[in-house]
């Protein structure tokens, strides 16, 4: 029996060849492994087989790439995913810390989930794959009365075991305009940091009226050190439709720390814990604005065609 993809919309299980019931690591290790052989195999191909094109070689070795990038970290030892920040865990992160396949599964699309129970089943296993990760609001959370509290409670951004804190210069929220927060995300692409890129359309997107906050809040894999010269900061961003999202953007520290401070310590507090509430990041913004955007509607230059 040829097994059919999974439906997003309920966990199924797949039925091996009477094998066992395997977890997510089992499964990611697996997963990695295939990958990288079929990565192997589509480099090797321009010398087997001439009369395939760069192109499908390429979409080939990108789609596995993209697919397993994350399987083995999951497949180790320790098996289950860790927040990448500490202390409280949003929906989502709770979601894939009870099953670390979750954003695999959830993000790959149809044609990567066929090809995960392919080589699954192929092996035998039996593999039940999980629910869909909850829908990103487009809100705030409710401000009960822990959330209250926990402004009171110091600077939320954490520590991670085993780190130096950061620096009192990164412990602050900066207040910027439209062309303040663009011209920071341009310098991260200028200077290639990793994290953020500015362009013309990004900048007509954004607020102009608007008040966009920045704050230092690394991950733990991002924490400042000897071998990284920025900070990861969160941006808390409105855009044109008056949406609030947030993101992640790489910023030096001499450039950070020369920005003007003028907002009072509680409203900081409240504003970086109103940031981390929020499940909504540039990238699913502008997935859902795609399908009306045009230079003429949104007011940006339009690209140059290629030659």
């Amino acid at each position: 029996m040829t097994p059919r993809p999974a439906d997003r919309r309920s966990p199924v299980r797949l039925l091996g060849s009477g094998g066992d019931e395997v977890d997510d690591r089992t499964v990611a290790g697996l997963l990695a492994y295939h990958a990288l052989i079929e990565i192997r195999s589509a480099a090797r191909k321009p010398g087997r087989q001439p009369e395939t094109s760069t192109k499908e070689i390429l979409e080939s070795i990108s789609f596995l790439s993209d697919l397993a990038h994350n399987l083995p970290l999951i497949a180790q030892p320790q098996g289950r995913w860790r927040p990448s920040r500490p202390g409280k865990l949003s929906r989502r992160e709770r979601a894939m810390r009870a099953r670390p396949m979750s954003w695999t599964w959830n993000t790959t699309g149809e044609p990567g989930r066929r090809w995960m129970l392919r080589h699954i089943a192929a092996a035998g296993h039996r593999w039940t794959p999980p629910p869909p990760l909850p829908t990103p609001r487009k809100d705030f959370a409710e401000w009960n009365l822990r959330r209250r509290l926990q402004v009171l409670a110091g600077w939320p951004v954490r520590t991670p075991p085993g780190r130096q804190p950061l620096p009192r210069p990164a412990r602050v929220l900066k207040a910027l305009g439209r062309d303040q927060i663009h011209s920071l995300y341009e310098e991260a692409g200028r200077r290639r940091l990793g994290l953020g890129s500015g362009s013309p359309a990004f900048r007509a997107h954004l607020s102009p009226e608007a008040t966009h906050y920045l704050f230092p809040d690394p991950a733990d894999y991002h924490w400042p050190g000897d071998d990284r010269p920025w900070w990861e900061c969160r941006v808390l961003l409105q855009m044109v439709d008056g949406e609030r999202i947030t993101g992640s953007l790489a910023v030096l520290p001499e450039t950070f720390t020369a920005l003007p401070s003028n907002v009072p310590r509680m409203r900081q507090r409240r504003l970086v814990l109103a940031a981390r509430m929020l499940e909504r990041d540039p990238y699913l913004w502008f997935r859902d604005h795609e399908d009306t955007c045009t230079p003429q509607r949104c007011g940006y230059p339009e690209e140059p065609t290629g030659q």
